[in-house]
């Protein structure tokens, strides 16, 4: 098995992939009934559900950061790829934050579409942790 920096056992991989699953149903659920938010820019525009916005808008700028640093330190490619997906889920979602929701909301199908591959590489992850290590004798 590679080496793992952050998701260094099954306990750390189970605890990423349920925190995959619950963000991919937040993102779908976003996808089947969407709401029309302002982003950040159109509050600060027309002075209207600025705290909201702006409240969004740091959440998503906070995750994405943390992604992202954990891309960078992670070891393997395994690893490089769940906080990847990840990391660009939480970029377009901070994308989608900033500038609101167009009539076609493309940022919520590639979220959903990120964090599938999220959680099908966190499963790979996962499952890596249930084979056997072949013993080198």
């Amino acid at each position: 098995m590679g080496e793992y920096v952050f998701l260094t056992n099954k306990k750390r991989a189970v605890i990423a992939l349920i925190h995959s699953v619950a963000f991919m149903l937040i993102a779908l659920r976003g996808v089947l009934a969407p709401s029309r938010t302002l982003g950040l820019v159109s509050a600060v525009q027309t002075n209207v559900g600025l705290p909201g916005a702006g409240a969004i808008t740091a959440v998503f700028l906070i995750v994405t950061s943390i992604l992202i640093w954990l891309f960078a330190m992670s070891g393997c490619l395994r690893e490089k790829l769940y906080f990847g997906f990840c990391a660009t889920s939480a970029g377009t979602g901070l994308l989608r934050a900033l500038v609101g929701d167009p009539p076609f909301h493309a940022g919520q199908y590639i979220r959903v579409v990120l964090l599938l591959c999220a959680v099908a590489v966190g499963a790979l992850i996962l499952r890596a942790y249930d084979e056997p290590e072949l013993s080198s004798e």
